[in-house]
């Protein structure tokens, strides 16, 4: 960015994030340390919202390439319908509206979640959920803590007593509430073909993601828990019911799954995988805060709460 460009822009800067230009601040004295000083506690998020407002506003021929590189950049698109928290049958949608892209599930609604509110660029918060929750659930609109209680265990629920999720699950919501909230058993895609009626074929690579983060400037992040049926089969079909059955390894079942990671990854999305094996370990706890801390602060998050 040019030294005029970035001192306008920052003397200027309330729309942009920055706080108001104080009056021993001048930027004509040394543009370079002054613009330095301006944006140097900034995390990089947030750095890159401002480049972008600036490319919007003055345009810039050196800042849009660079932009254009960095890694932690958003979904295109807006967000339109999350299915999310399943816990029954795979629920049965058609389109009333096509072009709108809009909605209506037909049958097994008692079975999932649908929020349909606008995302604000700093993606969905533990708040908005619960906003959200209290306008399906008006009888604890008189009582926050009551709804959070009743959303926390519906979310739960669709967890289906995997102990593994639950860790995951329980772990992050230790963190705090001023945070984007992580959203299990999402639908990110959907063929409303059930397998019986394709032949038993799969037409998509899957369907449900465990969990979701959306968080700011368009960021997701989807989470996976593989235990070991996500890469190998049993090694004898009479065995499979049996504890301790034994394992092998099995690329035909593995191959589609980093197919469709890559395939996520291009479309703007970052897929974390964690091994069920990671989360048997005494430490899981830990290694999971530390995780979902150093996400967060990647995308300019922090708990206020």
């Amino acid at each position: 960015m040019g030294s005029r460009k970035g001192s306008a822009a920052c003397g200027g800067g309330e729309y942009l994030g920055l706080d108001p230009q104080q009056p021993d601040e001048d930027p004509y004295n040394s543009k370079r340390s002054y613009v330095h000083a301006r944006l140097e506690d900034k995390p990089l998020p947030d750095l890159m919202a401002i480049a972008r407002r600036v490319v919007d506003e003055y345009g810039d021929d050196d800042l849009q390439p660079l932009l254009a590189q960095m890694g932690l950049h958003g979904v295109c698109g807006e967000l339109k319908n999350l299915i999310f928290a399943a816990d029954g049958p795979k629920p049965q949608i058609v389109l009333p509206d096509s072009i709108s892209n809009t909605i209506r599930i037909v049958k097994n609604e008692q079975y999932c979640l649908v929020y349909d509110q606008p995302l604000e660029d700093r993606g969905l918060s533990w708040q908005d959920l619960v906003t959200w929750w209290v306008r399906q659930q008006l009888k604890h609109s008189g009582d926050p803590r009551q709804a959070r209680i009743s959303l926390r265990g519906r979310l739960r629920r669709s967890l289906d007593n995997n102990g593994a999720e639950l860790l995951v699950f329980d772990t992050y919501l230790k963190l705090g509430f001023d945070l984007p909230a992580l959203i299990p058993q999402v639908y990110l895609h959907y063929d409303p073909y059930p397998k019986s009626e394709l032949g038993g074929a799969n037409r998509l690579a899957r369907q449900r993601m465990d969990f979701l983060l959306l968080m700011n400037h368009r960021a997701r992040a989807v989470i996976e828990i593989d235990g070991i049926q996500h890469y190998a089969r049993p090694a004898d079909r009479a065995a499979a019911q049996q504890p301790g059955a034994g394992w092998l390894p099995d690329p035909a079942r593995y191959a589609p799954m980093v197919a469709e990671d890559r395939e996520l990854t291009l479309q703007g999305y970052e897929v974390y995988r964690i091994g069920g094996r990671e989360l048997c370990d005494d430490t899981a706890a830990e290694m999971l805060t530390d995780f979902f801390v150093r996400l967060l602060r990647r995308h300019g998050h922090t708990d206020s709460s």
